[in-house]
C-alpha cells in the first residue's frame, strides 16, 4: 500500500492498442482556449530558462514539466493547464533548456535528472507571483525529474510545495532506453533521436568541436550510443550508464515526504517492469502507484473524438482535491 487498484479507465476499443492511443493524441489532438504569458529565468552559469504562465489570479499554481523534447505547447500540456485554470489554479510550464524554440547559451542543456533547474523554477514562481501553495505536475522525463527532486529533498522540502502528480514516468532509465531499442519503438526512438541529434550538432558547431565527433553523433542508433557519446559526457558524467544510475527517479521514491502520484499504464510501450516501483509505494506510505491497464505513453484517449478533459487529466484533478490542505 497504497498501490490503486483502479480499473475506471476503459478505452474506446480503437485505443486499447497501446501505440494508437500513444500517437493519436500526440499528433491530432488540439487545445485551445489557454493563454500564456512568457517569462525568462536568467541563470547563475549565464544560460536561461524560459517558463509559460496562464494565471486565473490564483494563490496556488501547478507547475508542469514536460517530457523529453517536448515544450509548452504540447497539447499534453495544454490540457492539463487548461484544466487547472477551469479549477482554479495558476499553471506555470516549464520550458527546460534548449525547449523553447530558442537555443540555450550553453553546450549542457536539459537532462534526465536536472532538478536544480525545477528548483530554481519553483522558488522563482514563489518570490516573482506570491504563491502560497505549489504542486508539481511531471511528464514521462518531467516525471522523473520531478520525483527526483521531491526525493533528493526528502523532509526538507519547502512548506509550500504540497505535492505532486507524475505520468508515464520512465522510473528505471536504463531499462526504459533497452525498451526503446525493440522493433515496435523504432517509430518513437528516431523521433526523439532525429530531435535530439540535430540539438546536438549546433552544439557541437557553435562550441567548435571537431567534425568526426559531430558524424559519430550522426550515426548513433539507439540511446546507449547518443548518451554515451553526447549527455553523459557533457553534463559531466561518466558515461551513459552512470547517467543513467545516478538520475532515475527509483532510488530516490523512498525518502518522498509529500502526497505523490505516479500513473503509469500497464501497457506503456516505453516502459518495462523495471519502471513500475511496486516495492517503493508498498514501502511508503505518501507514495501512491496507480497502473491502468491501457493509456499507452501520455494518451489515456477517453473517445474517438478527443473528448476533454482526458482520463488523467481528470484523474491528476481528483488526486489534488483529494490531497491538497
Amino acid at each position: 500500500m497504497p498501490i490503486i487498484q483502479n480499473q475506471d479507465y476503459k478505452p474506446p476499443f480503437l485505443f486499447k492498442n497501446n501505440h494508437l492511443n500513444t500517437i493519436t493524441p500526440a499528433i491530432l489532438r488540439k487545445v485551445n482556449s489557454i493563454k500564456y504569458t512568457r517569462f525568462r529565468i536568467e541563470t547563475n552559469d549565464n544560460d536561461f530558462i524560459d517558463f509559460d504562465r496562464s494565471s486565473v489570479n490564483s494563490s496556488t499554481a501547478v507547475i508542469v514539466t514536460h517530457g523529453l523534447e517536448g515544450n509548452s505547447n504540447k497539447p499534453y500540456i495544454k490540457g492539463i493547464a487548461k484544466l487547472m485554470n477551469e479549477n482554479g489554479f495558476d499553471a506555470i510550464c516549464a520550458n527546460l533548456r534548449g525547449c523553447s524554440n530558442e537555443h540555450n547559451q550553453l553546450l549542457s542543456s536539459y537532462h534526465s535528472g536536472k532538478t536544480d533547474d525545477l528548483a530554481l523554477l519553483i522558488n522563482h514562481s514563489v518570490l516573482q507571483f506570491k504563491y502560497k501553495k505549489i504542486i508539481l505536475i511531471g511528464f514521462s522525463l518531467g516525471g522523473n525529474i520531478t520525483l527526483k527532486y521531491i526525493g533528493e529533498m526528502g523532509k526538507m522540502i519547502p512548506d509550500y510545495v504540497k505535492l505532486a502528480v507524475t505520468i508515464s514516468v520512465p522510473c528505471n532509465l536504463k531499462s526504459s532506453a533497452i525498451q526503446l531499442i525493440k522493433k515496435t519503438n523504432w517509430i518513437y526512438l528516431q523521433r526523439f533521436l532525429r530531435s535530439l541529434k540535430k540539438k546536438a550538432i549546433f552544439k557541437m558547431k557553435k562550441f567548435g568541436i571537431d567534425d568526426f565527433k559531430r558524424n559519430e553523433i550522426l550515426k548513433t542508433k539507439n540511446f546507449f550510443e547518443f548518451d554515451n557519446l553526447f549527455t553523459a559526457p557533457i553534463h559531466g558524467f561518466e558515461n551513459a550508464e552512470d547517467y543513467w544510475s545516478r538520475c532515475s527517479c527509483k532510488q530516490f521514491l523512498s525518502s518522498i515526504s509529500i502526497p505523490t502520484l505516479i500513473i503509469n499504464a500497464k501497457d506503456d510501450p516505453f516502459l518495462p517492469d523495471d519502471c513500475y516501483p511496486y516495492f517503493e509505494a508498498e514501502k511508503n506510505p505518501l507514495l501512491y502507484l496507480e497502473i491502468p491497464k491501457y493509456g499507452g505513453h501520455v494518451g489515456f484517449m477517453t473517445s474517438l473524438f478527443f473528448k476533454y478533459p482526458l482520463w488523467h487529466e481528470k484523474r491528476i484533478l481528483s488526486f489534488i482535491n483529494e490531497k491538497l490542505n
